[in-house]
C-alpha cells in the first residue's frame, strides 16, 4: 500500500496546466484501485476509488466500514456501505494498493 496524505493529492485554489498535472495523471492511474481511508474519527474505509473533487471529497465503491484501525488478521466484521462519499475535510490518511 503507497500511503498518501489529502494535502499532496490537490492543493485548493491551484490551477491546473493545459494537458493536467503530474498529480491529476497520479490520481487517474488510481482509478478503480483498492483504497483504504482513515477519518477524523477513527473509522476505516475500504473501497473502490471511483473519483474526488477540487474539495478532496472521495467517492469509494463497494466500500466497506471498520471502526478503528483496520487489521488484516482482524475478527471484526466490516460494515457494508457500498457506494460511499467520504468529506475531504475528514480524511486522516489515504492508502492505495500498489499491486498490479
Amino acid at each position: 500500500m503507497q500511503d498518501l496524505h489529502p494535502d499532496e493529492i490537490v492543493e485548493k485554489g491551484q490551477e491546473v496546466p493545459p494537458g493536467g498535472s503530474v498529480l491529476r495523471k497520479q490520481l487517474e492511474t488510481w482509478l478503480n484501485r483498492p483504497m483504504k481511508i482513515i477519518i477524523s474519527d477513527g473509522r476505516t474505509l475500504i473501497g473502490i476509488f471511483l473519483c474526488t473533487d477540487k474539495d478532496r471529497n472521495v467517492i469509494l465503491g463497494t466500500c466497506e466500514e471498520y471502526v478503528g484501525v483496520y487489521d488484516e488478521n482482524s475478527k471484526e466484521e466490516p460494515r457494508t456501505l457500498g457506494l460511499a462519499m467520504i468529506p475531504g475535510r475528514h480524511i486522516v490518511s489515504i492508502e492505495i494498493d500498489d499491486q498490479t
